[in-house]
């Protein structure tokens, strides 16, 4: 588990995702979609929506239910582990 600032703390793969959502939208200029997610981890879907909702619930993300790629960071570089 890795502490910010306020005291979250996140696990190492939170991590990674957290890391994955700031570089897609460096590069791509906005969000990744869940579908972006399961590609890059290989995963399945219900395995992107599950993290994408603790993200949500730990206060790491903000999002709109529903809207897709809406997804925004509520931490900054600093605080996020590099993308493995």
């Amino acid at each position: 588990m890795r502490a910010i600032e306020d005291g979250r703390l996140f696990t190492p793969k939170q991590g990674q995702y957290l890391a994955f959502i700031y570089y897609y939208t460096k590069i791509h200029g906005m969000p990744p979609a869940e579908a972006d997610f399961r590609r890059f981890f290989r995963v399945t879907p219900p395995v992107v929506h599950e993290m994408i909702k603790a993200l949500h619930t730990h206060g790491f993300i903000e999002r709109e239910p529903g809207k897709a790629r809406s997804i925004r960071l509520r931490l900054t570089r600093a605080q996020l582990p590099d993308l493995e």
